[in-house]
């Protein structure tokens, strides 16, 4: 029988492929750089083939390395679904669970899912991280997290996903501008050559552009936001308009500003908001309730619409 690679050689790659530094990569894995450099030795006299390129300066990855590399991180993250199965099958809603969620959902929706998700779920240790989309999924396929709350349309590798609801943009421009005034604003309107975008690396960017049917938009100055707070005070400054995403205008962002916020006319663009995973993830039982739990505090749900009208009362 043919000998196998073990799962702590593959670590060694992985986390030299991530420090390009022996020293630091050793440190990553706790162990001495004589034994990293001497597993790594074994891994390539067993696959036949040379992975790392070494000399006193450099340390880089062959072209084979890179492909060893992918699947032996594909081999790493089932190990740790494996573990994380056999650690959780007496407890499902126990234990830690690293949830990501993107900037343009993140501050709307965890203030109603995080108290209702600890009451619920004692037991379960929720650690968050915010990030661009792209990191997320990345982090998620490196098993850096478990679960990412993402907007769609995104172009998404093999996961595991569930759409939640629907979320609809809205033109939000200084009270008095031109553009909100008449009946109904559409999508496709004269404004759209002043909308302002969050840079690059934002999938609302992206969103905003296609739901104006634009494949790029020239940005007022060359300015462009980091934030949605700071796009709303680009749009606050007289700089141009915005797109807002429905659930960010009815968590109360506009308030105290000088801005208003119109639905645009039917069918309204849309984004949709969805859970996702990998596909070897072993905690379906979390997965499915966290989603069950956002789809409840979520536009239609009920929990949903009881807190908003209990910040509304605390507000009037």
């Amino acid at each position: 029988m043919a000998y196998l690679p073990s799962l702590r050689q593959l670590q060694y790659l992985s986390a030299l492929a991530d420090h390009l530094n022996f020293t630091q990569a050793a440190q990553a894995c706790f162990v001495g750089q004589s034994t990293l450099s001497a597993g790594l030795k074994e891994l390539e006299t067993m696959l036949g083939v040379q992975l790392v390129e070494r000399d006193r300066q450099n340390v880089a990855l062959t072209d084979i390395g890179h492909e060893v590399l992918a699947r032996a991180r594909q081999l790493l993250t089932q190990a740790a679904d494996l573990v994380a199965c056999a650690a959780q099958a007496a407890q499902p809603m126990s234990g830690s669970l690293r949830l990501g969620v993107i900037p343009t959902i993140a501050p709307f929706v965890l203030p109603q899912m995080m108290p209702l998700l600890r009451q619920r779920f004692p037991d379960l240790k929720v650690s968050l991280r915010e990030d661009l989309t792209a990191h997320l999924i990345e982090r998620l396929m490196r098993h850096d997290i478990d679960i990412a709350l993402i907007a769609l349309p995104y172009e998404l590798p093999a996961v595991r996903s569930r759409v939640l609801y629907a979320d609809e943009f809205w033109l939000v421009a200084n009270d008095g501008d031109p553009a909100l005034k008449g009946r109904t604003i559409t999508a496709t309107g004269g404004w759209t050559d002043r909308l302002l975008l969050l840079e690059e690396g934002h999938c609302l960017r992206e969103h905003s552009l296609r739901a104006c049917g634009r494949a790029e938009v020239a940005s007022s100055d060359g300015l462009e936001a980091t934030s949605l707070l700071t796009l709303l005070q680009m749009v606050e400054s007289g700089l141009g308009l915005a797109l807002l995403p429905e659930m960010a205008i009815k968590s109360g962002i506009l308030n105290h500003s000088s801005l208003v916020g119109r639905p645009l006319a039917a069918p309204a663009p849309r984004r949709q908001v969805a859970l996702v995973t990998r596909n070897s993830f072993a905690r379906i039982e979390v997965f499915d309730a966290i989603s069950n739990l956002l789809v409840e505090t979520g536009p239609q749900g009920k929990q949903g619409h009881a807190l908003r009208a209990k910040r509304r009362d605390a507000q009037s």
